[in-house]
């Protein structure tokens, strides 16, 4: 039988099953008509509830963004995955080959370091080689290939090596600039053609352009991530709004030490820490003009001088956080909730599976 939320004990993450759901649908209908192919990223939930919840409505496989998450995934029976990191280091390339035996796995490269381990590791897996994207930086300046040349070059070390094949592009752009992206993996994808290499797979994505994921029409997959939850910062970019967000944070106000200063019973492990270019550690709901100006370990520190209301000590509040993302790595649980009602309390498979 459903509990309510006021039984929860606090700090706790409440993800909104009607919210969720709505997102999911919506994404999958704009991506339908569009003709674009979806891939979510599941670093966002880190929960195969979810993960199968987005294959069931029309997804063609996922994203994970660490080994670990994979092998998770792979365990819950999810088939088709994408790994876009270099992977490096034995131990880890032999669970890559383990891990390529049990499903359907793509993987990204940068250098020929990261292609000399793979093409090592799957030397004597000619029968089934490993499938290697170039990843390309087009403008977000972290991994990547610095130009299309260098994309033909790398394409060219993976297809000449035994157990790999090249399957084409992956970027992950800077927001905002999808046209800049597009032209990127154009040049890249026509000097591919011209070297006898096309590329199949050309894997964009972002939740913060997803709306104008059909103007990359060269793009063949499209990886959201955080378009199940949203959270502050994509409300701060107009890509959704407040109710639709999908996970808050569940907090007790623990004391009053002034008129107008309040501390929650949640900080640095419970809400994550990033800014994103905004003023305060998260929203909080129902008392629009409070700012969650500091965070400790297990206190949040919040001004209510501008409220015209104030909580009391014992008061719940809900949380939005600047970015969803990592909360999701911050608890052991998540609890489903319609309404004000738990549906159901599960554990985040991936939690903590960063390696």
């Amino acid at each position: 039988m459903p509990r309510h939320i006021d039984t929860l004990q606090t700090p706790c993450v409440l993800v909104d099953l009607d919210r969720a759901e709505a997102n999911l649908q919506r994404a999958q209908d704009y991506a339908d008509a569009h003709g674009v192919r979806l891939r979510p990223h599941i670093k966002t939930h880190k929960l195969p509830f979810f993960a199968k919840r987005q294959l069931e409505l029309g997804a063609i496989g996922i994203t994970c963004q660490k080994l670990g998450e994979a092998e998770v995934m792979a365990d819950a029976g999810i088939e088709d995955i994408f790994l876009p990191y270099n992977i490096i280091a034995p131990e880890k390339l032999y669970r890559l080959k383990e891990l390529a035996k049990r499903v359907t796995l793509s993987v990204t490269a940068d250098s020929a370091f990261v292609v000399d381990g793979y093409a090592e590791t799957f030397a004597d897996s000619a029968h089934a080689p490993l499938n290697v994207l170039v990843e390309c930086d087009s403008g977000a300046g972290r991994c990547g290939v610095q130009t299309p040349d260098a994309a033909v070059a790398l394409a060219r070390l993976i297809a000449g090596k035994r157990g790999l094949v090249f399957g084409g592009l992956m970027t992950y752009p800077p927001a905002g600039d999808a046209p800049g992206a597009r032209k990127w993996l154009e040049e890249a994808a026509e000097k591919l053609a011209e070297a006898g290499l096309p590329a199949k797979t050309i894997s964009t994505g972002g939740t913060p352009d997803i709306w104008r994921a059909h103007e990359t029409t060269i793009a063949t997959e499209y990886r959201p991530g955080t378009y199940i939850y949203y959270d502050r910062s994509l409300v701060a970019r107009g890509v959704a709004t407040v109710e639709d967000c999908a996970l808050n944070v569940l907090v007790t106000v623990v004391s009053r030490p002034t008129e107008t200063r309040a501390i929650i019973d949640a900080g640095s492990k419970a809400l994550t820490s990033d800014l994103l270019g905004m003023t305060g550690y998260g929203q909080v709901l129902g008392y629009p003009d409070a700012v969650i100006y500091g965070l400790s370990e297990e206190h949040g520190n919040i001004d209510f001088t501008a409220s015209a209301t104030k909580p009391k000590v014992g008061e719940r509040l809900r949380i939005l956080p600047n970015h969803a993302c990592p909360v999701s790595n911050l608890f052991d649980h998540v609890n489903l909730v319609s309404g004000d009602h738990v549906v159901e309390t599960i554990e985040v498979a991936a939690r903590g599976r960063v390696d």
